[in-house]
Parts: C-alpha cells; sequence; structure tokens
C-alpha cells in the first residue's frame, strides 16, 4: 500500500509542527498539505522550515478544499471554529479526519458525529496510549468501589492552553462516569470559590492548573474512608501527541464509515 498522504491543519501552531515532524520521522505517511488560518502571517511558509526540518516544498495554505483533492486525511488539532469548519471538507473529499482539538461544545460534537454514518472519524481529547491506558484503569476502579470514595480530578498545562478542564481531563471524568453507570454532566463539579457548601455524593470534581511549559499532567484520586488511591498521567512533551495521531490515521485508512476514539485503535474499548 502506498504511504497516506496527510494534511495538518494548524500547521503553524506548535502542536501542528510537532506533526509535521512526525510525519517526517515516520513510515507509512506522507505530508500533502499544511492548513493555516485565513490571515495567517505564516502563509506561504514551508512547513518543514517551520518545524525545524529541511524545506519540503509544502507551502502553509488556507484553502482546504484545495490541498485535499490529493490526500487521503487530516490531523486536526486546532480550535473548535477551524476544526467545525473542517468537518464537511474532509467528509466530501472522504479524508479520514483525526480531531485532538478540545474545548469543543456539545453542538460542535453533534456536526462532528453527523457526518461519520460516511465519513471516518477518530477524535479524542488525548492520543496518548498512557493515558488511554489510564482512562480504562479510571473506568474499571470507578466501577469497583461504591459512592464512599469521592472522585477528585487535577490537570496542570502550559501557560497558553485556552480551555478548562483539559480534554484529557473530561475524558478521564467520562471514565469514571461510565464505570459509575452515571452521566458526567449531571455528576460534575467544577470551579469551587466561596462558600460552597458540602460535597455532594457521587459528583467528580475537576481543578485546573495552569502555569509554565508543562506538556499535561493528569490525575485521578479516589478519596475514602481513611485511604486514598492516586492514578497519574505526566506528558513530558508532545510529540507523544504527534505520534499517537499518526497512529491513528494509520489505523483509520480503509476503515468504514464511523466514530472511532483512541480506545478502539489501541483495542482498548472493550475494558
Amino acid at each position: 500500500m502506498s504511504d497516506m498522504r496527510l494534511i495538518v491543519a494548524g500547521a503553524g501552531g506548535r502542536m501542528g509542527r510537532a506533526l509535521v515532524r512526525a510525519i517526517a520521522e515516520s513510515k507509512g505517511a506522507v505530508l500533502a498539505g499544511a492548513l493555516e488560518a485565513p490571515g495567517s502571517e505564516l502563509l506561504g511558509k514551508d512547513a518543514g522550515v517551520l518545524a525545524g526540518l529541511p524545506a519540503n516544498g509544502v507551502k502553509l495554505s488556507a484553502d482546504l478544499w484545495a490541498m485535499s483533492k490529493e490526500a487521503d486525511g487530516i490531523l486536526d488539532f486546532t480550535v473548535p471554529a477551524a476544526t467545525i469548519a473542517n468537518v464537511a471538507i474532509a467528509a466530501e473529499r472522504g479524508l479520514v479526519h483525526v480531531v485532538g482539538t478540545t474545548g469543543l461544545s456539545g453542538s460542535d460534537n453533534a456536526v462532528i458525529k453527523s457526518v461519520t454514518n460516511r465519513a471516518v472519524v477518530v477524535q479524542s481529547g488525548n492520543m496518548s496510549l498512557g493515558v488511554n491506558l489510564l482512562a480504562a484503569v479510571v473506568k474499571r476502579v470507578a466501577k469497583a468501589l461504591d459512592q464512599s470514595f469521592d472522585i477528585e480530578i487535577v490537570e496542570t498545562h502550559h501557560r497558553m492552553k485556552v480551555d478548562a478542564p483539559s480534554g484529557t481531563a473530561l475524558m478521564l471524568g467520562q471514565a469514571a462516569a461510565s464505570g459509575r453507570g452515571v452521566t458526567l454532566d449531571e455528576h460534575s463539579e467544577r470551579g469551587r470559590d466561596g462558600i460552597t457548601g458540602a460535597r455532594r455524593p457521587g459528583n467528580i470534581g475537576f481543578a485546573s492548573l495552569r502555569g509554565g511549559t508543562v506538556a499535561g499532567d493528569h490525575s485521578v484520586t479516589f478519596l475514602g474512608p481513611f485511604e486514598r488511591l492516586t492514578l497519574s498521567h505526566q506528558a513530558e512533551d508532545r510529540m507523544l501527541f504527534a505520534h499517537g495521531a499518526l497512529k491513528a490515521a494509520l489505523w483509520a485508512h480503509g476503515k468504514p464509515p464511523g466514530h472511532y476514539s483512541m480506545a478502539d485503535v489501541l483495542g482498548l474499548s472493550d475494558i
């Protein structure tokens, strides 16, 4: 099979540049396009040079429709508005759409899922092997422990991150809620401040820390009578997310239309 031809959305950003490097370092994929926002000062720049590599001749462009004519997939770690704008074109072109964008609303997710009867989408709040294994363990532990154990999720990211809680924290919260057999929307606590009253039994708490250059730290603590259990993951470099996204794209190439997750990619969907 020939190499999978991939477009990197947000190719001028930190994650986009990491994705360009991951493609260059890996077998089975080639860079077919580099997408950037209209009006960006980086339009026309060489994607390889921006990623700290030799020039590759792929210039940043805002025209997804044109570049997608000769592509098989798109790696999309951008912002909600950009991802939603990319969804229809990716589906129309028959591209595998790997979505790592966080901060998506319920209506955004509905738009993404609306195309999966005719398109392949792999979506996850985190593309790392370790985090997805952590989510599987969190689900099992939450199922095993009753509501005498409170669940608190703490995440730390670099100072430039704009959404909170992180997509990974919410993914872990969803895993815990699934293990408990409840919905996260109805059983979460965020942003405690002032006189909040006692903690509601069965709720899942979130706390978000921002600062420095942290790639991503997450912990899930189960606090019971006289004991605590903490499960955690530390990301040391965003390249791990880039390689995970590339793995997802290669796995999804040729799959039937549908909405997939990293749990599917890693064979963890039955845990």
